[in-house]
């Protein structure tokens, strides 16, 4: 039980909170600050990934490209269908995780799956509100699928990071409206 406290508190998900031997373990709250770091470090994480995607032997490059664009189509469906929060989050994450997985080597991705699902919790949270931006998402997803397609690294690499960094902007003002969540006084 120990290892596991510990493990969650190394990967963000609970905070020691509390003077000396009073500590207690919280869940980590939901921070605007928080929220926008974990979003760019993933950005960053995943820019180096469609890097390396555009880097693909053309072959391989078309058949990740062919999936990306089923992916961001039916994404653009969701995004248009009342009530499909859940299934328009699931397709967002498997259009990033399509040129992660299978592209990146096993460092990246240790990386990007130690700090994903920290990012997932505010997505999570808040995608009821962050569903009327989705159209602007699919948008940019098209700029990470054409500098893939083109086998253009640096401008997959841009197009994803620009594409991050613009949903840090869009949580930040949505918590900014909506509060920030799991913040008390710890006594």
């Amino acid at each position: 039980m120990r290892s596991a406290l510990h493990r969650l508190q190394q990967e963000g998900f609970i905070a020691s909170a509390g003077p000396g031997r009073d500590q207690r373990l919280i869940v980590t709250p939901l921070t605007q600050s928080d929220g926008r770091e974990l979003l760019l470090i993933v950005g960053h994480l995943e820019g180096l990934a469609a890097r390396e995607a555009a880097s693909l032997v053309p072959e391989q490059r078309r058949a990740l490209v062919r999936r990306l664009r089923e992916v961001n189509r039916q994404l653009a469906i969701a995004s248009r269908t009342r009530g499909a929060h859940a299934r328009a989050f699931e397709l967002d994450l498997e259009f990033h995780r399509t040129y992660v997985e299978g592209v990146v080597g096993p460092r990246l991705l240790a990386l990007h799956r130690a700090i994903k699902p920290q990012s997932e919790r505010y997505t999570r949270l808040y995608v009821n509100v962050l569903l009327d931006e989705l159209p602007t998402s699919v948008k940019e997803h098209e700029r990470i699928v054409r500098g893939i397609a083109s086998g253009d690294a640096d401008a997959a690499q841009e197009a994803v990071e620009t594409n991050w960094r613009n949903a840090a902007k869009r949580l930040e003002k949505v918590i900014a409206e909506h509060g920030e969540r799991g913040l008390w006084h710890i006594r």
